[in-house]
């Protein structure tokens, strides 16, 4: 089949989401300017920089107490800051709680039972248990097309690696399996990892 977006599908389900698949899961953690902690899945979101490194998430959708955005956004351009947590298979729970929509000065953290880290080069806490977590400063916000759709892009400033997930000398995902975002209410864990070598090898 084809169809054009602007006309509709036809089908009972939105396929984008299924189409762009598998997705990671940016896990952002933020605190705003009167010290309340915000953690929400975004699974628009990726790295897209090496030097220096730098990531990207996407928010969609507006809450009623954040003026046309989410809690993410909003604080991010009040502070100019965020950390990006990576989500392993045993956080896919913790994850899912922290994906409903709470108020503004609900903390995400202690609704999904979830122990915080400090970071260490911006104000902002992390999810300790977390393999990994990106400390990042904000570059830009871009407003995209349609309603309340914003790309946060953001320059890492500061990375924390669990030590039980570096393996002869690599940050070993086989160790603790990320969970991606399918389609709809999808989801699939990274356990089959092979390596390829390039032509250029």
């Amino acid at each position: 089949m084809f169809y054009r977006p602007e006309v509709g599908h036809g089908l009972p389900h939105n396929p984008f989401n299924a189409i762009v698949t598998p997705r990671p899961i940016g896990w952002i953690s933020t605190r705003d300017a009167n010290g309340h902690d915000n953690l929400a899945p975004y699974s628009f979101f990726n790295a897209v920089a090496y030097v220096p490194p730098q990531v990207m998430f996407a928010s969609t959708g507006t809450k009623e107490d954040r003026n046309g955005t989410k809690d993410s956004v909003s604080v991010i351009r009040e502070t100019g800051v965020f950390c990006i947590n990576i989500v392993s298979a045993a956080l896919q729970d913790a994850m899912n709680i922290s994906s409903a929509t709470f108020a503004a000065n609900v903390d995400e953290f202690e609704r999904a039972g979830l122990e915080k880290g400090e970071c260490e080069s911006i104000n902002a806490p992390r999810v300790a248990a977390a393999p990994a977590s990106l400390e990042c400063k904000l570059t830009q916000i871009i407003t995209l097309e349609g309603e309340a759709n914003f790309l946060v892009l953001g320059e890492v400033t500061g990375v924390h690696m669990r030590d039980e997930h570096i393996k002869d000398g690599r940050f070993d995902i086989s160790t603790f399996k990320p969970l991606a975002r399918l389609g709809y209410r999808d989801y699939s864990i990274v356990e089959n990892v092979f390596e390829l070598s390039r032509p250029d090898d």
